[in-house]
């Protein structure tokens, strides 16, 4: 079968972050859509591949973000099908806290087309960098800010811990860019079950112009409801002082 799928990721800052591997597929690609998360991005994998097709306009108000997903992932396979070499652009990683590239990646395998996922530095890679973070120091651990929420689970305090998507925590519809004060109060006081009212949160929004700068701002987790907040914005919370030691003769 003809039809080949590669999803490229572009990194998180313009021109800058993507790999000779990716750039190939670009190069090489009959068909381009992009989903990325500034103007000037688009614009600019525009000037490489002047036929590139924006998935931002499968978004609307009101329409659930899975809807979203399920349209994107239709008009990517559909040129698949049509025998084509398709080419989906997304911004970061295309495999960190994205849903489409997997869905269509494993739409297209199931179909028995060739599908290949180029990884690319994603927000989590900025992070680390920026905030000087090593994860391998005292461990680190990742949720979607609502999943914590929604599951029942047991947080390491002397671990980092990382929670994205901060700023729509509490939102359970999929359908807005925001969620409100008091559906964020929710996270704080889940958070305020392991964590004491005055422990730093980090708020961090990776750059995503050379010209520009990450956001790095601090608040107390009890300010973190009303902190200025957006769908980029990443909490980071350190850890509670050094883990015990564990006993001797005592499994790690």
């Amino acid at each position: 079968m003809s039809g080949h799928l590669a999803c490229i990721g572009v990194g998180m800052m313009l021109g800058a972050h993507l790999t000779p591997r990716a750039r190939g597929h670009l190069e090489a690609a009959e068909v381009l859509f992009a989903l990325v998360s500034d103007p000037l991005v688009e614009h600019w994998l525009a000037t490489l591949h002047p036929g590139l097709r924006s998935l931002q306009g499968h978004y609307a108000e009101g329409r659930p973000r899975p809807q979203s997903y399920r349209a994107m992932v239709d008009s990517i396979l559909a040129e698949v099908r049509a025998g084509r070499r398709v080419v989906a652009a997304f911004y970061g990683h295309p495999g960190v806290f994205a849903r489409v590239p997997h869905a269509a990646i494993a739409a297209a395998r199931e179909a028995g087309f060739e599908a290949v996922m180029e990884p690319g530095i994603s927000a989590a890679d900025c992070l680390y960098a920026d905030l000087g973070l090593d994860p391998g120091q005292h461990g680190c651990a990742h949720y979607e800010a609502t999943q914590l929420l929604i599951e029942a689970r047991r947080l390491d305090v002397h671990a980092w811990l990382v929670l994205w998507q901060v700023g729509l925590a509490g939102d359970r519809s999929h359908a807005v860019r925001e969620s409100t004060p008091a559906q964020r109060q929710e996270l704080v006081d889940r958070l305020l079950r392991d964590y004491p009212a005055q422990h730093p949160v980090t708020l961090y929004e990776a750059a995503t112009l050379p010209v520009g700068r990450p956001r790095i701002d601090t608040v107390p987790l009890a300010a973190l409801a009303t902190a200025p907040l957006s769908m980029a914005t990443t909490a980071v919370l350190p850890p509670r002082g050094r883990a015990p030691q564990a006993g001797v003769g005592n499994p790690c």
